[in-house]
This record gives structure tokens, C-alpha cells and sequence, in this order.
């Protein structure tokens, strides 16, 4: 039998695990490279790793090497094998290029020219040729160029190993199924199932780490299902050493089936548990894999099992901000680990930037595709030993005492929108927001940026045993908490994404209905702090016109509205907002022929005195602002008195202006406001919910 060249590809970071699954299928030399293993070994070999290998993406064959410093040389090289040991003349082939610094700039037109190659030389030899076929060819045939050097192969794979056979045509998982069979492999899978520990993934989310771990506890060829691979149709394929193989597979699965241990998959998306279930039944899995509907603060081990492996990949943003944003989520599955799964083992596969407070045992740094991701094993401790330092127990504390102090203020006023913690206690520098919605209530956490004095690991460790409190002091779900990191903004970071939600929910306050989102900014569309303005708004807004300058998502103008205001304009720059402003108009039946949304910048509109007289304005601008999208800059101190005064112009001679602003070192140039009346409204401003922290903002009534 013929002995071949061989090399088999692999995600960065798995080469080793390749290197050593090749050694168990019988390759004697298997040595490792860059993104791959190189052995040597007959057909029998090479259609074994096809079948069996759970972390290679491809098997390759390689057929040549040779210059290729231009697109003719690469025709020239690829020309000069006999290409009819390979492929015949009515035959299908596909080609592949991939290149590192090549000298071939374009891999399409390089594809081309091996394509040319090939055909070429059976319409000289024969007057036909092989036709293309991307989809299921004779021969795959895979070019890699490194500067000015080919490797010439034939994929005898076809497709990538990953693809196993299960899943629905089309549909690509988050998880790649070798990059999962990985991840078990690191986590001590196979050793953990022959001891009849059982596996737990509470959020399996496709059911991929579910399937993979069955079929690794059930000795299943990965490849058993896939009706394709590249050597079916090559002029060389053996068919009987290759049947061979698949029937010593069917019967290795056959007697496996009664080895695998409970394997248990959990996740709070419906969707994603009935993808799941399809799978695990493509899979052959049924009765065997068990899946379910629950939430991740509910994840169990199977009951009078000894302790087994949680294997999970929680989800990543490739954003910072994204990661952000998942911080209580990884939160929660540390303390889910710790508290239900004392002396088990973790393997946890991760790219965001967020920690689970235990202390992994090994580390590895792997790659998701293009994304770089940390696989990471634990060993659960028992709850006493592995606790995290901080309980936060006086946050809770504080939490429920100032709920309580709140309480009969709530219940008198109706408000269902408002501030309960903000850094009351320093070590735990977090606002915590209440919004009462149609469905429940939501939390809406911000955290301060702690001063460079604090211990980042400790403050990591207290925000980690915050978040996992708060919700369970307020009796909300933890799925109901959003969480930000407030910094500093700078220019007009204020109107940037966040996040990528995109779920908009229903509050009241007062009569009005309005929308925020907790989640994809950094402000949710509603200041809570600015409340009693825009009561005050709408109780003085009858048969008057309204102008709300800087008017952010509209929730003042729909007081006004709502009050009975005669009409009323509303100016931003921001496209986001005042889309958002419309359609909290619209969720009140507004009028929008009186009550309009303008986009415009606030300082040019009142330096044009457009649209006065007004009877009541409302000017809350930003404390600084360096939109492209206006002339120069904002700078609330520097250019408050031109605001005001140009506002002043464009009141009637009995209207209202009120002036605020959040910089809190604000100072109103009282002397610069020669002709009007100036009160300080500030106190008044503050709602009992705020009044823990008197500088939120400053308020100035001004008349002319």
C-alpha cells in the first residue's frame, strides 16, 4: 500500500491535542506546525483521521512544492504533475488558496490560474475537461502560498471536519464542533465519562459541547454521518479498506451507547433549547442527551451522580463594551459553580474580558475563528473554601433599608422609575436604578470607575459579589439587570452604542407612557433626576407653546403634550434621539402636526430666534459636546450665557425659561444676565430619591 505525506490543519492553540490524537489513531511520526499536525502513513491512516479525528478541520495530501513568485509560476508548477493520477477527464474539482505575505496578491485570480492548470492539460491530452463544482467536487485541491513558495494538496476531507452531519444545511453555530470536542479534551472529558461522571452544560445553548462530550463518552467517529468527503472521488480512493473502517466504527458505536454517563444540557432560551433537541436527535442522541428549559441560577447536578464536569461556553461580545455588559452573567456562573458544584471540574471557554472569581488550575490561549478566546479549568472547592471575599451583605442591607425608607414616598407619587443605591457605601461604588415596566421590574447598575488608590483584584471581587446580590436582595431576576461601566464621556461618546440589545420597554411616570432601553447606552432615554421639571412641564403646559432645546429622547415634551400644551418644538442633533423622541410621541397619541421634532443644532436655532415666542422653554444642554455635526464645540460653562440669554429673547414677556445642567462644578454667571429674574430652583429640582446626592444637577428658573 502506497505511504503518503500527510498533514492535517487545526485551530491555532490545538496543535498539541492534534499531535496526540493522531499518536492514539496509530501515526508513529505526527509532528507539530504552525496551525497543524505532519505525519506520514498509508490510506488507511489518512481515511482514519478523516473519520476520527474530533479536532482537525482538515486532512491534507500534499502533492507538491515549488516557486511560485507570479501567477505563471504557479500555472507552471501546478501544470507539471500528472494530474490524471488524480482526477479524471470528466470529473469536478474545486480549488482553495490561502496565502501569508504571498506574492500573489489575489487569491481568487491565483485560484483561476491552478484551475487553468488543471484543465488545460486534460483538453490537450483528451479535447475535454473537468468541470468546476464548489459544492461537492471529485477533488478538492488546496494552494498555499507563503511569499514566494507553493504547497500544492489534495483536501481529503472535502469540507471542513468540523461540519459533522447534524446540523440543518446552513446553520453555523457559535462553537465550532472540534473546537468544542477541544475544549472537552482539555477538560478531562474522556477519563471523567469512563469513571461515569456525568457532564453539565447550563447554557448549551445549539447543544453543541452536549453532543460532542456523547459522542467522545460513546467512542462515536466524528465523520460517521458525513455523507461526503474529498477522497470519495478520487482516482485513488480504496473503497473496500475505507468500508472496512466505517463498519469497525458502526460496531464501536453500537457497543459504546451503553457507556455514556447523564449529559445534561440547561439554557433560558426557548429557541435555543428546541434547536438543541433537534440536534441531539440528528445526532442519534435521543434518550441519552437531556435537555431543558432553565435558567442559569437553577442549574443542577444530576441527582446521586458522583461529581462530574460543567463544560460551558458563555457568550462573548467581540466588542469591549459588549464584554462589559456580560460581567454579572459571568458573575452568576461563578457563584452557580460554587454553590452547587463543589468537587466537580470546570472547563470554561471564553473571549470576553470578564472574570467568574475562581482560580482556573490551567489556562489556554485558543482561537473561535478570527476571535481569541481563554480556556480555562477549575477544580470546585467546597463553598467555604472557594467563597468570594466579599458577600456584600452590607449592600444588601443598605439596599433593603433604603427601600424601605422609599417606600411610602413610592406608593403616594406613583413613581415606578427610580434611583435606590448611588455609592452610599464607598467600597461599593455603583448606581443602582429601579424601572418599573409592563412586564416587571428591571435594574439598571452602573458602576463608578474605582479611584487608582482601590486594588483592581479587590474591586473586582466586590463588583462580582455586588452583582450576584443586588438582584437577589430586590427579588429580581438576575436575566432583569443590565450593567454599565460609567466613565467620563468625551465630544458625543454620549450618543454611541453601548451594547446591541436593541429592546426598547414601556415605563410610566405620571400619565405617560415612555420608552428606555437599559442597555444600549449609556443613559436609557429617561434622567431620572430631571422627574419633578417635567411634572412641573406638564402641569404648566396648558394652551401654552412649548420649545424643549437639547431634548434628548422627548420625555419632557410628552409632560407638555400631555398637559394640554398648545404645540410644542423639540431640537437635537442626535438622529438616534429624536427618532426615539417620535416614537415616545407616538406611544402617547400625540399630535405630531403641533408637536414636532426638529433636527437642528440648539445653538443655532436660538441664535435664529426660530419658532418663538415661547411661553415655556426648557434648556438642559450637555456639560460638553464636540459633535461633528455642529460648528465648534459645547462647553456648558463657557457658553451658558449666550444660551440663556437667546432664550431669554425668545420667551413671551411672561415665560418661563428653566435652565439645568450636571456639571457639577458648575457656576451660573449671575452678573452676565443683566434684565432677567434668576431663581434658584435646585433643591426643588431634587426628588427624594436623589437627595442622598445634592449635586445631580443645578436648576435656575429665569423670567424676563
Amino acid at each position: 500500500m502506497s505511504h503518503f505525506r500527510l498533514f492535517a490543519t487545526a485551530p491555532r492553540g490545538l496543535e498539541n491535542l492534534l499531535r496526540d490524537e493522531l499518536h492514539a489513531l496509530g501515526a508513529t511520526d505526527a509532528r507539530e506546525q504552525r496551525a497543524g499536525v505532519a505525519f506520514n502513513g498509508g490510506l488507511a491512516l489518512a481515511y482514519r483521521a478523516c473519520l476520527w479525528s474530533r479536532v482537525a478541520n482538515r486532512i491534507l495530501l500534499p502533492l507538491a512544492e515549488f516557486p511560485a513568485g507570479d501567477a505563471d509560476a504557479l500555472y507552471r508548477g501546478v501544470r507539471e504533475l500528472d494530474w490524471e493520477r488524480h482526477l479524471s477527464a470528466d470529473g469536478t474539482l474545486a480549488v482553495e488558496v490561502t496565502g501569508v505575505r504571498s506574492a500573489i496578491g489575489h487569491s481568487r485570480y491565483a485560484a483561476q490560474r491552478v484551475k487553468d492548470a488543471v484543465v488545460d492539460q486534460f483538453r490537450e491530452r483528451y479535447g475535454q475537461r473537468p468541470s468546476v463544482d464548489t459544492e461537492r467536487p471529485s477533488i478538492r485541491i488546496n494552494v498555499h502560498l507563503v511569499q514566494d513558495q507553493a504547497t500544492l494538496a489534495l483536501d481529503l476531507s472535502g469540507d471542513s471536519l468540523h461540519r459533522r452531519g447534524y446540523r440543518e444545511p446552513g446553520v453555523a453555530a457559535p462553537l465550532k464542533e472540534n473546537l468544542a470536542a477541544a475544549v472537552l479534551l482539555r477538560g478531562g472529558w474522556p477519563e471523567i465519562a469512563a469513571a461515569g461522571g456525568p457532564l453539565l452544560d447550563p447554557m448549551c445553548g445549539s447543544g453543541t459541547l452536549l453532543i460532542e462530550a456523547a459522542w467522545i463518552a460513546g467512542d462515536v467517529a466524528p465523520g460517521l454521518l458525513r455523507t461526503y468527503f474529498g477522497f470519495l472521488g478520487w482516482r485513488q480512493h480504496d473503497a473496500v479498506v475505507w468500508k472496512t473502517l466505517v463498519d469497525e466504527a458502526l460496531e464501536r458505536q453500537e457497543a459504546g451507547e451503553c457507556r455514556v454517563p447523564p449529559i445534561v444540557g440547561y439554557d433560558r432560551d426557548a429557541a435555543a433549547v428546541r434547536g438543541a433537541i433537534d440536534n441531539v436527535r440528528r445526532a442519534g442522541l435521543s434518550g441519552i442527551v437531556h435537555v431543558e428549559r432553565r435558567e442559569l441560577g437553577r442549574a443542577e447536578p444530576p441527582v446521586g451522580r458522583a461529581p462530574g464536569l460543567v463544560a460551558v461556553n458563555p457568550p462573548y461580545g467581540e466588542r469591549l463594551d459588549d464584554a462589559q455588559a456580560l460581567i454579572p452573567l459571568y458573575a452568576r456562573l461563578g457563584d452557580s459553580l460554587r454553590q452547587h458544584f463543589a468537587g466537580w471540574q470546570a472547563v470554561v471557554l471564553t473571549g470576553a474580558d470578564a472574570e467568574l472569581g475562581l482560580k482556573p488550575e490551567r489556562g489556554w490561549t485558543v482561537y473561535n475563528g478570527a476571535i481569541r478566546c481563554r480556556l480555562e479549568r477549575f477544580r470546585i472547592a467546597a463553598q467555604s473554601q472557594d467563597a468570594p471575599s466579599a458577600p456584600a451583605t452590607d449592600l444588601v442591607n443598605r439596599l433593603r433599608k433604603n427601600r424601605r425608607s422609599l417606600s411610602g414616598w413610592l406608593k403616594r407619587s406613583g413613581v415606578s422609575c427610580y434611583r435606590l443605591y448611588d455609592a452610599d457605601i464607598p467600597e461599593y461604588a455603583l448606581a443602582v436604578d429601579v424601572y418599573g415596566t409592563v412586564e416587571g421590574d428591571w435594574l439598571h447598575v452602573q458602576e463608578y470607575a474605582p479611584p487608582r488608590s482601590v486594588n483592581p483584584a479587590d474591586a473586582r471581587a466586590r463588583l462580582r459579589a455586588a452583582l450576584t446580590a443586588i438582584p437577589q436582595a430586590l427579588d429580581v431576576s438576575p436575566d432583569r439587570m443590565a450593567y454599565k461601566l460609567r466613565q467620563r464621556q468625551k465630544g458625543g461618546d454620549q450618543y454611541g452604542k453601548q451594547g446591541h440589545g436593541g429592546r426598547y420597554l414601556e415605563v410610566r411616570e405620571g400619565p405617560c407612557r415612555l420608552l428606555v432601553n437599559l442597555t444600549d447606552y449609556l443613559d436609557t432615554g429617561l434622567f431620572l433626576d430631571h422627574r419633578p421639571v417635567r411634572e412641573f412641564l406638564g402641569a404648566q403646559a396648558e394652551g401654552k407653546r412649548v420649545l424643549n432645546l437639547f431634548c434628548y429622547t422627548g420625555a419632557a415634551t410628552v409632560h407638555a403634550a400631555l398637559g394640554g400644551a398648545r404645540a410644542t418644538d423639540s431640537v437635537d442633533l442626535s438622529k438616534t434621539y429624536l427618532e426615539w423622541a417620535a416614537r415616545n410621541l407616538h406611544l402617547n397619541g400625540v399630535d405630531v402636526r403641533r408637536h414636532q421634532v426638529h433636527r437642528a443644532d440648539c445653538r443655532a436655532w436660538l441664535a435664529s430666534g426660530r419658532g418663538g415666542p415661547y411661553d415655556l422653554i426648557f434648556l438642559d444642554p450637555p456639560s460638553f459636546s464636540n459633535s461633528k455635526r455642529m460648528d465648534g464645540t459645547l462647553d456648558v460653562q463657557r457658553d451658558h450665557v449666550e444660551l440663556i440669554l437667546n432664550a431669554a429673547r425668545m420667551l413671551t414677556p411672561d415665560g418661563l425659561l428653566i435652565f439645568s445642567t450636571n456639571l457639577r462644578r458648575f457656576r451660573l454667571d449671575q452678573t452676565a444676565l443683566t434684565g432677567l429674574t434668576v431663581e434658584d430652583r435646585t433643591r426643588w429640582s431634587i426628588p427624594p430619591d436623589f437627595r442622598r446626592n445634592p449635586r445631580i444637577h443645578q436648576c435656575w428658573f429665569i423670567r424676563p
